[in-house]
Order: C-alpha cells, then sequence, then structure tokens
C-alpha cells in the first residue's frame, strides 16, 4: 500500500481515538532508539500513538514524517497536539482491514463492501 485514502485515515483515526500513547519522543529527537521502538511496537500491534514530549526540538508534523519515513511501511495517519498516530498493516495477518476501493458507509455507520 502505498498511501492511504482519505476515508481510509478516518477510519483509522476511529480506531486510535482511544489508544494512549506507547512511545515518547524525548529532547533528542527522533533517534534510533526510538524508531526500533516504533518497530519494536509494530510488532504487536498495528496503529500506535506517539507522544512527542514538551522537550522534543521538532515540531509535531516534522516528528511524523520521520517515523513514518524511518519505519519501513508505516504511514503517518494524523497529528492531533503533541501526538502522531502512525499505522502499519501486519506483512502476514493484518486485523485492521481496508478496503483498497473507495470505502462505503451505510446509515448505521458501518463499513460496507
Amino acid at each position: 500500500m502505498d498511501t492511504l485514502t482519505s476515508r481510509q485515515r478516518a477510519h483509522l483515526r476511529k480506531l486510535a481515538h482511544h489508544l494512549k500513547p506507547i512511545v515518547l519522543v524525548g529532547g533528542d529527537g527522533v533517534t534510533t532508539a526510538v524508531l526500533s521502538s516504533v518497530e519494536e511496537a509494530f510488532n504487536t500491534r498495528e496503529l500506535i500513538k506517539v507522544k512527542l514530549q514538551e522537550s522534543a526540538p521538532l515540531h509535531v508534523k516534522d516528528a511524523a514524517g520521520e517515523l513514518s519515513t524511518g519505519v519501513h511501511g508505516a504511514h503517518s495517519v494524523q497529528t492531533i497536539g503533541r501526538t502522531v498516530v502512525l499505522y502499519r498493516p501486519h506483512p502476514e495477518t493484518p486485523e485492521i482491514r481496508l478496503d483498497r476501493k473507495s470505502t462505503r458507509l451505510n446509515s448505521s455507520h458501518q463499513i460496507i463492501s
């Protein structure tokens, strides 16, 4: 998957709403240690939140770009405040199903194909 459509992003934002940040970016910015922590987090989940602390030298959008390019297959879904939502599908058994075609919502707001 090269890019996410706006409907796919909306679906992922909805799924990420209740998540808590599991990786913190500190005063050193996006380091190899942060990237390896994100990689490790993607071993057990497909959708994660990363929080930039006040001491982080980067703007949140710059950090989102560095994280999504630094982690193979990761996509930046959303930035809100000092939080970044990242998505990477599991290579063998993806749990989050994103339709390749445009996703439609029925009247009860359930995704249909």
